[in-house]
């Protein structure tokens, strides 16, 4: 389907519970072809319209743990269905298909898939959120940011590895 606009995508959140957690990053990478686009929607940015909106004229999204994790998370804190909207594929599903267990990271390392930014998971993606919010820390904000970049980019290197 080289034809079809792609999204890669991947959130940040302030915990593990939608009912109680909010949504602090949506990374999503668009790419058709040779063209790609690169969209983080920050904070206050993470909108029903901006996700849909950076959606807009996408075929299929791609996730690892989506199906769990993200996707459920923006439809309970956004009331965005986006599994019905979207063709979806979590990829760690593939994953497993091919004996690749874990979260992302580990599949990453397990592939020999390199990573700039060491020593950030989900536990410090929060902890700089907080530091962000509470001393308007731009450094941390910044990291975050990289993080998710480098997430959402390395979906699409693994899309290719394993499809």
């Amino acid at each position: 389907m080289p034809d079809c606009l792609e999204a890669f995508l991947d959130i940040e959140t302030t915990g593990l519970y939608p009912g109680e957690d909010k949504i602090t990053v949506v990374g999503i990478h668009l790419f058709k072809g040779r063209g790609a686009r690169f969209i983080q929607l920050v904070g206050n940015d993470v909108t029903v319209e901006n996700v849909l909106e950076a959606l807009r004229g996408v075929s299929v999204i791609y996730t690892y743990n989506g199906r769990r994790f993200d996707l459920p998370f923006i439809r309970l804190c956004l009331g965005i269905n986006l599994a019905r909207l979207f063709a979806h594929r979590d990829l760690m599903y593939d994953c497993w298909g091919k004996n690749l267990y874990g979260g992302l990271k580990s599949v990453e390392r397990q592939l020999g898939i390199p990573r700039r930014l060491k020593g950030v998971d989900g536990c410090e993606a929060v902890r700089l959120w907080w530091r962000y919010v509470y001393h308007n820390d731009e450094l941390a904000l910044a990291k975050l940011l990289e993080y998710n970049r480098e997430d959402v980019l390395n979906l699409k290197t693994l899309k290719e590895m394993l499809l």
